[in-house]
């Protein structure tokens, strides 16, 4: 009897003793949670995802491409998500206003913003429109990496190999600026916004029109010497391209788009975020060919 209690005892002394081990060893072998990133746009949640990988939990806020980013508004759902993230991605420079408003409501110490604008020194006033610049995306390529290394430092090899890989991908954009620089460079343009602005300078292109653009995207009515002067640019041909804002519709732009293609101006759109399905870097090959069939040699 003594002997069947002993062994008994021993017993459970045993498995609470394996017990006692599993829960020591758990959090060497339990996989650590991904690390919560929210971004503002969508755009910088792809190239996030591409750097984090698997490691990563990304929600993009803005990425209908039926909706004007200007006029955006967030829900609670928003709000709630970017209180819990770990790293929240931000355009600055006035484009995405909301989210400090929404960081201001829900302080978190440990939750680390990346503010692109910032980044690269751009402040009010300036183009907001900064993801058609591939060097802009580099540089936040690169902070973002530095950030999720810091957050995550035990799968930092991994980020550093994706962040390579992901500025190794954006030498075909380079490649196809630089052909279409030689080809294009010093010909005039115009847009109905300056959506397309950075990626109009990296071509060499001169875009016309600057104060109707501002006015369309800041949802103000341009002046009548603006509007004038666009009209006698497209009626004369004293341009040879429009871009146009696909993803947000005013009256007066889309007056701008019809008499171009009455007067035999090309005429190619470009949005605001990145189309679904499809990866930051084909979004940008995409309107570099636009372009390219929209101006042949």
């Amino acid at each position: 009897m003594l002997f069947r209690l002993g062994a008994a005892f021993a017993h459970r002394k045993g498995l609470l003793f394996a017990a006692a081990a599993g829960l020591a060893l758990a959090p060497a072998w339990a996989e650590a949670a991904p690390v919560s990133v929210v971004a503002a746009e969508n755009f910088y949640g792809d190239i996030a995802k591409q750097i984090g990988g698997a490691d990563v939990a990304v929600t993009g806020i803005l990425n209908n491409p039926d909706e004007d980013p200007h006029l955006f508004e967030a829900s609670p759902s928003v709000a709630r998500a970017m209180s819990a993230a770990k790293i929240v991605i931000a355009s600055g420079a006035d484009y995405d206003p909301w989210v400090q408003k929404l960081l201001d409501a829900a302080k978190n110490p440990d939750r680390k913003v990346i503010v692109v604008a910032d980044i690269v020194g751009k402040k009010s006033g300036d183009n907001p429109h900064l993801w058609y610049d591939i060097d802009i995306m580099a540089a936040f390529a690169k902070s973002f990496a530095a950030e999720l290394e810091a957050a995550d430092p035990a799968h930092k090899a991994a980020y550093a190999a994706n962040l390579a890989q992901f500025d190794a991908s954006l030498a075909p954009i380079r490649a196809k600026i630089a052909t279409l620089h030689a080809r294009l460079s010093g010909r005039a343009v115009t847009a109905t916004e300056p959506v397309f602005g950075y990626m109009l300078d990296a071509l060499g292109l001169t875009s016309r029109n600057r104060g109707f653009q501002i006015a369309v995207m800041n949802n103000t009515e341009p002046s009548a010497s603006d509007v004038a002067k666009f009209e006698d640019d497209l009626k004369n041909h004293n341009v040879v391209l429009l871009v146009y804002n696909s993803q947000a519709s005013d009256p007066i732009a889309e007056r701008m788009e019809t008499l171009a293609k009455q007067s035999d101006v090309p005429v190619i759109g470009a949005t605001e975020t990145e189309p679904l399905g499809i990866t930051y870097q084909h979004w940008m090959l995409s309107e570099l060919d636009a372009v390219d069939h929209a101006l042949p040699k």
